[in-house]
């Protein structure tokens, strides 16, 4: 397991980490110490989830911890808004799965979180397809869809499917969604515009559609995520 560790210890932007049955670190790469704002692994090993992030945060992460150690179903590949230093908001793929003994027990579990880029983050993205994904920002509540974003690009459907897993790692539905629940967040921390409000200016169908989507990416409703950002 130590390979394993100094082996993440040189992918970037990906946190790797291994707990005990109790959910407590046992290992973690440098880019888990980077993330945690920590002064190097020792200041992790042996800690609870509940012991280093924000209450509400730890909380959604201890959940799913509980979820892979208790039934043994891993987590794959979760699209998650996760909270930096200073309620700074970013994206991460989460994936964790249950570590067994010879028996079959679990006796832990060993996972990854992804760091997802921002639409405008790379040079490499193509002007076109640049373009397609500004106007998905600058108005997510336009009815967009994988096919109408390949449209704007001038690109085959299949073709931008492909370039945007390559880039971002994720699905064109998950990057709209990924964009919209970013746009609903920013106007829950920053304004008192009513839920309802928020969710037609976020391109989602209703409030109830909204919650669902806010409780799936960060296991809280809308409400929840305002108060535990002031």
């Amino acid at each position: 397991m130590a390979a394993l560790e100094e082996l993440f210890d040189h992918v970037r932007e990906t946190a790797f980490f291994l707990k005990d049955i109790q959910g407590r670190y046992l290992a973690v790469n440098q880019s888990m110490v980077q993330r945690c704002r920590v002064r190097d692994k020792h200041d992790l090993i042996g800690r609870h989830v509940r012991e280093i992030y924000p209450k509400e945060l730890a909380e959604v992460y201890a959940r799913e911890d509980q979820l892979v150690l208790k039934t043994g179903h891993p987590i794959l590949e979760r699209l998650e808004l996760h909270w930096y230093e200073s309620r700074k908001t970013g994206w991460c793929l989460t994936t964790k799965l249950p570590i067994r003994n010879a028996e079959g027990r679990v006796m832990g579990l060993v996972g990854i979180s992804h760091d997802l880029r921002a639409p405008g983050d790379s040079d490499a993205i193509p002007a076109r397809l640049a373009s397609a994904l500004e106007a998905l920002e600058a108005h997510p509540e336009d009815p967009h869809s994988p096919r109408s974003l390949a449209r704007q690009a001038g690109l085959p459907s299949v073709r931008f499917a492909r370039m945007i897993k390559r880039i971002f790692r994720i699905s064109p539905n998950q990057l709209i969604m990924q964009t919209r629940l970013t746009a609903a967040a920013q106007l829950l921390r920053e304004t008192e515009r009513s839920i309802a409000d928020i969710a037609h200016a976020t391109g989602f169908y209703d409030h109830s559609a909204m919650t669902r989507a806010f409780r799936s990416a960060t296991g809280m409703t809308p409400t929840q995520f305002r108060e535990a950002g002031k």
